[in-house]
């Protein structure tokens, strides 16, 4: 079978699921030689098993508002492949999550958990839920109705679920208590819970965090660092903000940020009181983006995205594609020397193309952004030692590991002067996890 007729055989059994194609579509072709050149690899069937989950599941889950209305949303765990340790992956909630979407994601998992040298499968859930908007009470009867299900599927050592898009400590909270109280035992089977009931310092900051870490080192192959350099974000949540705090730490101005509605451009930097302000808007208020321009005298971009803007460097951190060709052209046109995926898979392959054309610094999300279930996975250890790292110690770890997945792709990535970061990690990570299938025999 060539390579064009294995794609067309996924895209036939998954025909509305268009994002899982695309991720499927990525690695596969990065990987082919490699699947091509081992034929132990072609006979056990590797890349056959490795795009199809081991097991999905897919529930209802009927919640009451304030007013008493029932409501009735759908719930999922994607566990997808458990080649190298418990399946680890985010829960979303959100109203675009379907089953498409959470294969994409937990796919892309796959490979990124095998990049963080931790033992940890790919696997990713939740719902098409939106707790914007909902009170306190209204999340927590939802979140509770969710975990009536889902505990039957995970532990400590089975599935191991954190936040994502709409899932933070609070929510993640509501879902542990009630996972505690059907389960009767306190066990490490979420990562992202807060510090008083086993969650572990850094594990907020990680993932933003680690893709600015991700960057430096690009950016050491160059000679060069984040000091004095314009850089652009995308996003106002949790990766975001603090990956805007890291680039204030390192020299870099951060000049944007945005939301579903529009982004703001603040020339002077989005730093001090002005970056407090913002994780006030977002984590207390759960306000709008426009609202910090409107406290700053700041320009606002309603229905827009922030990469018409002038920077060196850019950090896409809210979601998937929200970087189209031409807007890699004009970043680049514009003097963007790298870009850092903050968020999963957040460029089409036509800007993917762009970016390798233009043979610019470009770290793939599943690369880039790993540093969150990388420390998901440093607070699953400290649960099963039932011990606690400082910040300091977390950090260096976090540090320790984007360095080894930033080596990882520089090994296996490669060409001559230029480093194809996409080719790097997606070998890199595919590898590991081959080699664990064919250890485990066919199953």
């Amino acid at each position: 079978m060539t390579m064009h007729e294995f794609l067309h055989q996924v895209s036939a059994k998954n025909a509305d699921q268009p994002e899982f194609i695309q991720a499927v579509t990525e690695v596969v072709e990065t990987i082919w030689d490699v699947y091509e050149s081992n034929p132990q690899y072609r006979k056990a069937k590797i890349l056959d098993r490795i795009v199809e989950p081991e097991r999905v599941i897919i529930f209802r889950v009927p919640w009451q508002t304030d007013s008493g209305e029932v409501m009735v949303n759908r719930g999922y765990r994607v566990e997808f492949n458990g080649a190298i340790g418990p399946y680890k992956g985010g829960l979303r909630f959100h109203p675009s999550v379907n089953l498409g979407i959470l294969k994409f994601l937990g796919f892309e998992q796959i490979f990124k958990n095998s990049l963080t040298t931790l033992p940890m499968g790919g696997g990713k859930g939740g719902s098409d839920f939106n707790p914007r908007g909902r009170s306190d009470e209204e999340v927590m009867r939802f979140c509770h109705s969710f975990m009536l299900e889902l505990f039957r599927h995970i532990g400590p050592d089975t599935d191991v679920p954190a936040g994502d898009i709409g899932v933070g400590k609070r929510e993640i909270g509501f879902m542990y208590g009630m996972y505690k109280k059907i389960r009767n035992e306190a066990t490490g089977v979420f990562t992202g819970k807060g510090l008083e009931w086993g969650g572990s310092l850094i594990r907020p900051e990680a993932t933003g965090f680690g893709t600015v870490y991700f960057a430096e080192e690009m950016l050491k192959t160059k000679g060069q660092s984040f000091d004095g350099k314009t850089v652009l974000v995308s996003g106002s949540g949790n990766v975001s903000q603090y990956a805007i705090q890291k680039v204030n730490q390192l020299g870099g101005k951060v000049v944007t940020a945005s939301d579903s509605d529009g982004f703001i451009y603040d020339p002077d930097g989005i730093k001090g009181e002005k970056w407090e302000y913002l994780l006030d808007l977002k984590n207390v208020k759960r306000g709008r983006i426009s609202e910090y321009a409107d406290e700053f005298g700041v320009k606002y971009f309603p229905g827009a995205r922030p990469w018409s803007i002038e920077g060196q460097i850019a950090l896409p951190c809210a979601t998937q594609n929200e970087i189209n060709g031409e807007e890699a052209r004009t970043l680049i046109k514009n003097g963007c020397i790298c870009v850092s995926e903050g968020a999963n898979m957040p460029t089409t392959p036509e800007g993917v193309e762009v970016y390798l054309d233009s043979k610019i610094l470009y770290g793939p999300g599943k690369a880039a952004n790993a540093g969150g279930v990388a420390t998901s996975g440093l607070e699953m250890t400290q649960n099963s030692m039932r011990i606690s790292w400082s910040r300091e110690e977390v950090d260096a770890k976090l540090h320790g590991i984007m360095k080894a997945i930033h080596q990882q792709c520089v090994t296996y990535g490669k060409d001559g002067d230029f480093i194809n970061y996409v080719k790097g990690a997606n070998v890199a990570g595919f590898i590991k996890v081959a080699n664990a299938m064919m250890d485990q025999g066919i199953v």
